[in-house]
This record gives C-alpha cells, sequence and structure tokens, in this order.
C-alpha cells in the first residue's frame, strides 16, 4: 500500500510539473507579433531577479522578465511612440480562473517609471508553485499584491474607450 501511494504521489508530480512548463501564455490584442509564450521561451530573455514581500511579509526571490520586455518583444507601443492617443492603451492581464488586473502602458514603461513589473516563471530557484504559477506578476511597487496576479493565461493590450 506504501509504495502504491508513493507511485501515486509521483506520477501527479511529474504530471503536474510537466502541466506548468508546458503551460502557454498569450500576448495579443494591440500588437505587432501575438505572441504564445511557454517558461523556456521566457528563459531566453534578459533575466530580471527580484527580491520582494509576499503578502504575509516573507521576503521571496523571483525570477522572470521585465513585463516591458515582453511587451516589446510583441511590437507593443512603448518608449518613445508612447504619446498621444497611444497613452489610452492599458494593459489586462487575465488568470486562468477568470481574474483580472489593468496596468496602464506608462506603468510598466522604463521611459516613464524606475519600477519594475516582473512577469515571474520561479520563486526562490524553483518553478512557482501550483495555484501560484506557472506565470504571475511581481510588482514591488505596489502597496497592495492585489494585482500580484497569479496563473496567469492571458496578457491583453487594449485601447480604453468612452
Amino acid at each position: 500500500m506504501y509504495k502504491q501511494i508513493i507511485a501515486l504521489f509521483l506520477i501527479v508530480f511529474t504530471f503536474t510539473v510537466h502541466a506548468q512548463t508546458a503551460a502557454t501564455l498569450k500576448v495579443e490584442g494591440e500588437v505587432q507579433t501575438p505572441l504564445t509564450l511557454t517558461i523556456k521561451d521566457l528563459a531566453t530573455f534578459k533575466n530580471t531577479p527580484i527580491k520582494a514581500k509576499d503578502r504575509d511579509g516573507k521576503e521571496h526571490s523571483y525570477t522572470g522578465v521585465a513585463l516591458h520586455e515582453v511587451l516589446q518583444q510583441a511590437g507593443v507601443t512603448l518608449g518613445g511612440q508612447l504619446r498621444g492617443e497611444n497613452l489610452a492603451k492599458y494593459i489586462r492581464i487575465k488568470a486562468t480562473d477568470g481574474y483580472e488586473v489593468v496596468y496602464s502602458l506608462a506603468e510598466v514603461d522604463p521611459e516613464f517609471t524606475d519600477k519594475v513589473v516582473v512577469l515571474a516563471y520561479e520563486v526562490d530557484g524553483k518553478p512557482l508553485p501550483i495555484g501560484e504559477g506557472p506565470f504571475r506578476i511581481v510588482a514591488p511597487g505596489d502597496k497592495k499584491h492585489a494585482r500580484w496576479i497569479r496563473q496567469i493565461a492571458s496578457i491583453k493590450i487594449l485601447f480604453a474607450k468612452d
């Protein structure tokens, strides 16, 4: 019986780890190049390690990519082009459970802010745990963690309309 329980645990664990690493993240909307990214794809970007306290006040080391780097890869309007009507664009990030958060493009553009919003895929040197990953946002500049969205499924760039 003990061996069967261990075997079942290993099967579930292996499936869970595979599901986490095989998961994809879509970047779409007002972009020049829609993207479908995996953790392996994100690992090819410039690594942005960041230390931040979770909502319980415990400090962790997160590994990921600055969100603006992913947006640049998708051809989102940033930098010198982020002016005029383009300032009415925003980022809607959606989780697998339907939870959504919004950032303005200026909030993640290094030409507008010194704060770095990170699209994380590891915490403390390990893949994000089930219920948190495989992708999440870490925004140390936010006083509340309500926009530290977990289990991200998509990032969509949209125009604000009246």
